[in-house]
């Protein structure tokens, strides 16, 4: 049956906390709300993470805006089946409490992406441990660890699978024990035999179909925004009131990544219910 409750909170970037070896009420702060976020998928309502719509706003292609609708949302699940042999051994070390995922179409209904909340069951050191290894040996980069999509009944979701998988993103947050990913598609359906990673495909002399068409301006934008609005569900546990501005942050431990990226749109308002 469909789990109509989702969770998390999310602060952000591949940065670990000073709160690891420093006891100051910072510190103190963002280790509960790195513990108490592991539980709150079952605690929100699918709306606050996975809205039926997605802005946007500067998203696309040379500052383009955007616009995503939810054709599906699958079950909360554990992580059997969701990942590439390959890329669930790396995955394997920080374990899977929880993955939830969900499928959007543009506009046009010519681009699919599934984005995917991997809920992990590991520590701070080991959340800190694959943010490095994902940046330092580029494992967001290789075709061999690519997360699998969620087609959906949607006619441009129907036949998303494996082979139409065009370009991804893999990103591990370290205030919190989620990692984040998305996969685009073409949405008609066409076999994809040289998938690109986002990063690379919205580069500006990136020319191949797949940067051509702004999918990994697709995988990017989603990711943000459902990013985005975990920070703000994360925001709620540091207190009533507080915003994803004053959630206790801390110096990045890991050098800032030089990749591209589109500019930032505002994201929807989180709360809502299914």
């Amino acid at each position: 049956m469909l789990c109509l409750v989702l969770g998390a909170g999310l602060l952000g970037g591949a940065a670990a906390g000073v709160w690891l070896t420093a006891a100051t009420p910072e510190a103190e702060s963002a280790e509960r709300i790195f513990e108490e976020s592991r539980s709150l998928w079952r605690e929100l309502p699918v709306e606050a993470i996975f809205p039926t719509e997605l802005a946007g706003e500067g998203a696309g292609p040379g500052g383009a805006d955007r616009h995503w609708s939810r054709v599906a949302v699958a079950p909360d699940s554990d992580c059997a089946d969701a990942f590439d042999p390959a890329l669930e051994d790396v995955l394997a070390a920080t374990g899977c409490h929880r993955l939830l995922r969900a499928t959007y179409v543009d506009d046009t209904e010519s681009a699919v992406t599934t984005v995917g909340l991997l809920f992990t069951e590991a520590d701070p050191a080991a959340m800190l441990a694959l943010a490095r290894d994902i940046d330092a040996n580029g494992l967001d980069t290789r075709t061999d660890l690519l997360p699998r999509p969620r087609a959906g009944a949607h006619p441009a979701a129907i036949g998303f699978g494996d082979e139409q998988r065009a370009t991804w993103t893999l990103r591990a947050m370290t205030d919190v024990p989620v990692v984040v990913w998305a996969v685009s598609g073409f949405a008609d359906g066409r076999v994809v035999p040289d998938p690109l990673p986002a990063a690379e495909a919205v580069r500006e002399e990136a020319d191949s179909p797949v940067a051509a068409a702004g999918l990994g301006h697709e995988a990017i934008g989603i990711t943000d925004r459902v990013e985005r609005r975990l920070r703000r569900a994360a925001a709620g546990l540091a207190g009533d009131g507080a915003d994803a501005a004053t959630v206790p942050t801390v110096p990045p431990l890991l050098p800032t990544a030089t990749r591209p990226l589109p500019a930032s749109g505002s994201p929807s308002p989180v709360g809502g219910t299914a």
